[in-house]
């Protein structure tokens, strides 16, 4: 009997990048409680902080994703 490979789960690769999120944020949290001073907010750094991160996602999905072809579609019948 053949062995065969097993398959890799995407649920353990999610598990492994959220964690990775955790730690990265735990260690910024506890590097934001030793900081001796508030940072300046500059209005400038905060919008490209906060809409980079989608548009490069949406971008990323619009390069690498793409509708089924209406012909190889399930039938309705």
């Amino acid at each position: 009997m053949p062995i065969s490979s097993q398959k890799p789960r995407p649920l353990v690769g999610v598990l492994r990048v959220w964690l990775l999120a955790l730690a990265i944020s735990a260690a910024l949290a506890a590097a934001g409680e030793r900081w001796p001073q508030p940072l300046p907010l500059l209005q400038g750094v905060v919008w490209l902080l906060v809409g980079l991160p989608p548009l490069l996602m949406g971008l990323w999905l619009l390069t690498h994703w793409s509708l089924p072809h209406p012909d190889k579609g399930e039938s309705s019948n």
